[in-house]
């Protein structure tokens, strides 16, 4: 019979690593790794770097878990969190983070190539530390600056297959990287009264919701233009352009759609679709790789 206390504990673990955020993160990363080579990359290089990007990843969120703790335990969103609720202790959140990316690092050192392993570090310290620590207090910017650790998964696939930095995996960088501050910002608005509370300086607060809804309309223009680039650099075909055309669209109407409504019901249907706008665009990246449209 389970011992109820090692489920709950377990489960507490588990949510040290935000699944879903590290879902979609290793979903990029699986992305680049594929759109790397022409045919099936070698198993060895995608399993390993898989696990090793997906590790790093969940030590960074641990280790998130770990710095907010306090902000976490004022906030409706995260107060029931293993960290603020004392499930769980700051010491062995510290060990698990330090332990599962000691074993991310090993990963991919050993099993993959050492620039995987060295961008997959600068991007885990970049997030963790960098973002979480400085930047997130520091300035309402701290999206849009930070979000280049948050952007790096395709490349750091890419890097794991190939073991070099490409313009195309760069590509693929630069989409996930302008694609943050609109889709972040649609939650920050709907709590901005919460960040407000724990002095976290999200752009809402500081500048206003009116203003912050004028910068996710003009990110999202950006997005659309910046997700046409697969297509003009040849990287990607016709599946992936009308894809993008249509995705990049439908951000656009939830954009104006906020700039229209005042709720925050509508500023978190935003947040939702960016997700699923961000899954979906990755994912036509890979059915024009596999099954371009040709056109005699």
């Amino acid at each position: 019979m389970t011992d109820k206390s090692s489920v709950l504990s377990w489960r507490h673990y588990l949510e040290l690593c935000k699944p879903r955020v590290v879902a979609l993160i290793v979903f990029t990363a699986i992305v680049g790794m594929l759109l790397a080579v022409p045919g099936w990359p070698p198993l060895g290089n995608f399993f390993y770097g898989t696990l090793g990007i997906g590790l790093a990843a969940s030590s960074a969120a641990a280790i998130n878990h770990f710095i907010d703790q306090i902000a976490d335990g004022q906030m409706a969103r995260t107060k029931n969190r293993p960290l603020p609720t004392g499930d769980l202790n700051s010491k062995n959140v510290l060990l698990f983070a330090g332990i599962i990316g000691a074993i991310a690092m090993a990963v991919l050192i050993i099993k993959v190539n050492a620039l995987t392993a060295f961008l997959t570090f600068l991007s885990l310290i970049g997030y963790a530390v960098i973002y979480t620590v400085y930047l997130k207090k520091m300035t309402p910017q701290n999206i849009v600056i930070g979000g280049i650790a948050g952007a790096a998964p395709p490349l750091l696939g890419w890097a794991a297959i190939t073991g070099e930095i490409h313009h195309h995996a760069l590509l693929l960088v630069l989409i996930i990287f302008v694609w943050t501050p609109p889709h972040f910002w649609a939650l920050a608005i709907a709590r901005r009264e919460e960040y407000a509370k724990v002095s976290i300086p999200m752009l809402p607060v500081t500048h206003g919701v009116e203003f912050t809804r004028l910068q996710i309309l003009l990110y999202t223009i950006l997005l659309l233009i910046t997700t046409l680039l697969p297509y003009l650099t040849g990287m990607s075909g016709l599946i992936y352009l009308i894809s993008a055309v249509l995705l990049g669209l439908g951000f656009l109407y939830y954009a104006v759609q906020m700039m229209r409504k005042k709720d925050n019901k509508t500023a978190m249907r935003t947040f939702g679709y960016s997700i699923v706008y961000l899954m979906l665009i990755f994912a036509a990246l890979l059915i024009d790789h596999y099954f371009p449209l040709s056109i005699s």
